[in-house]
């Protein structure tokens, strides 16, 4: 071996070791630690633009001899709406109506201001007196959805129920409707894929998707864009017509519900068409349905552990009510959808409408009075401590009113017709809806809670 190749290799061994050496103090000997925080950005997202679609006017169907099918404009709608005070009055937009030449659905919005989102109330009412459509109406104004339930109205002879879907947004927007009834769920080939361009307004008679039924819910699917639909109900008993109701609209599924108040008129100890519907879309279920006078303690009605089969509707019949304003409360197993019924009277000069359920109330809200008789405001207080809510005008006139309404309990305060009004629960959780009733017209509508203001997002980079 020459010494040349004896000098690498042992030059070799050498850097060996070292590098073992190396290794083995890395990992014993412990390295100063830095202490460095991650970088993290924190921001709000920008507000969104408060919008809300009307549900238009009364249309009739039936009126045109050479087209059944056609339908018309019976009368128009009034509308109120606005914002609070201090805020920009909103902008008015227009729905294009399904009738050709027939008046177009309201919509409003408004721009937040300064990052905050601007609180938006509308609601408005119709009333006909027609010898084939007569009766009152009222419902709020509401913002366009992915998934609305309609839990309302007949496919029986005598009615002539429509299923209203407006477009207010900017984007086409695609509907499906699927259909809950004696059968369980179906989806009709009339409801299926129905295209409804931006600011226009389509049409879809509830005989072609429910013919027969007593008791049907609807469930209005949208994609691309959202929607706001509505049921509008009508009714002849006998070529005689006994009322009109606009609205239909309940909140979505969830195990406990309420619905604020509903009306009943007419004469004591005699029956009235009273009825609570009740779905369950997905599961089997057991409810429990208490209807308690409003403001009272005492239950009225109450039914429990009523068995529900999945996606088939149960109505429970309640025409023993005496004359007074309800509310209703639902517990259940699985989530249910629900909805209340009553009518004036089955002659000449009688009025019915649908009531559905409230969603919970946490933060201030405006609410609009529609036009209509003797309107008032229902609020439930679902919680277990008292609540001293706190009621305005939105326009800043008059002195706040507190409300106070104990666990458990409900209240009822007089309306002004044709007012906006701020709804503050005051720390606590509410359910709220605004009733009219006169023995020829009676209607009513959940108050919508505003949205709560977008928490804020921490960005980190990765």
């Amino acid at each position: 071996m020459t010494t040349a190749r004896r000098i690498r290799r042992g030059v070799g061994g050498v850097v060996s070791v070292l590098v073992v050496v190396g290794t083995l103090f890395l990992v014993t000997t412990p390295l100063p630690e830095v202490d460095r925080s991650t970088l993290s950005l924190t921001t709000r997202p920008e507000a969104a633009t408060s919008l809300l679609s009307c549900t238009g006017p009364l249309f009739a169907a039936g009126r045109n001899t050479d087209d059944a099918a056609a339908v018309q404009v019976a009368a128009s709608q009034s509308v109120v709406a606005g914002t609070a005070a201090g805020d920009a009055a909103p902008a008015q937009g227009e729905v294009a109506s399904a009738v050709a030449d027939g008046p177009p659905a309201l919509s409003f919005s408004a721009v937040p201001v300064e990052r905050v989102r601007t609180d938006l109330a509308a609601a408005g009412s119709s009333r006909v007196n027609a010898d084939d459509l007569a009766g009152f109406g009222a419902s709020a104004c509401t913002p366009p959805a992915m998934e609305t339930w309609l839990s309302a109205g007949s496919g029986l002879t005598g009615a002539a129920d429509l299923v209203v879907i407006a477009n207010p947004g900017d984007v086409a927007a695609r509907v499906d409707l699927t259909v809950f009834a004696s059968g369980g769920r179906t989806a009709p080939e009339a409801g299926a894929g129905i295209l409804i361009p931006p600011q226009q307004q389509r049409i879809v008679p509830l005989a072609s998707l429910a013919l027969g039924e007593t008791s049907p819910v609807v469930l209005v699917s949208a994609t691309q864009a959202p929607v706001q639909a509505v049921l509008q109900s009508s009714l002849t008993r006998t070529l005689v017509p006994v009322g009109v109701d606009e609205g239909g609209a309940t909140g979505l599924p969830r195990t406990q519900q309420t619905i604020p108040a509903f009306s009943v008129v007419g004469e004591r100890d005699e029956p009235t068409d009273t009825a609570v519907r009740v779905l369950a879309p997905s599961d089997d279920t057991t409810v429990s349905v208490t209807v308690t006078p409003v403001g009272g303690r005492t239950a009225a009605a109450s039914f429990n552990d009523l068995a529900v089969t999945a996606g088939v509707p149960l109505e429970i019949d309640m025409e023993r009510l005496p004359p007074g304003r309800y509310r209703v409360d639902i517990d259940a197993g699985a989530p249910v959808v629900a909805s209340a019924h009553a009518s004036t009277g089955a002659d000449a000069g009688s009025d019915f409408a649908w009531y559905g359920t409230a969603d919970d109330i946490r933060v201030p809200s405006l609410l609009a009075v529609a036009q209509g008789p003797q309107p008032q405001l229902a609020i439930v207080n679902p919680g277990a401590q008292e609540v001293a809510a706190v009621l305005t005008g939105a326009a800043g006139a008059g002195e706040p009113s507190e409300v106070r309404i104990p666990a458990g309990g409900s209240a009822s305060v007089d309306l002004r017709a044709g007012e906006l009004y701020r709804l503050d629960p005051a720390g606590g959780t509410l359910r709220a809806s605004v009733t009219f009733s006169a023995p020829d017209a009676i209607a009513g509508y959940p108050v919508l809670p505003a949205d709560a203001a977008a928490a804020p997002v921490v960005v980190r980079p990765r």
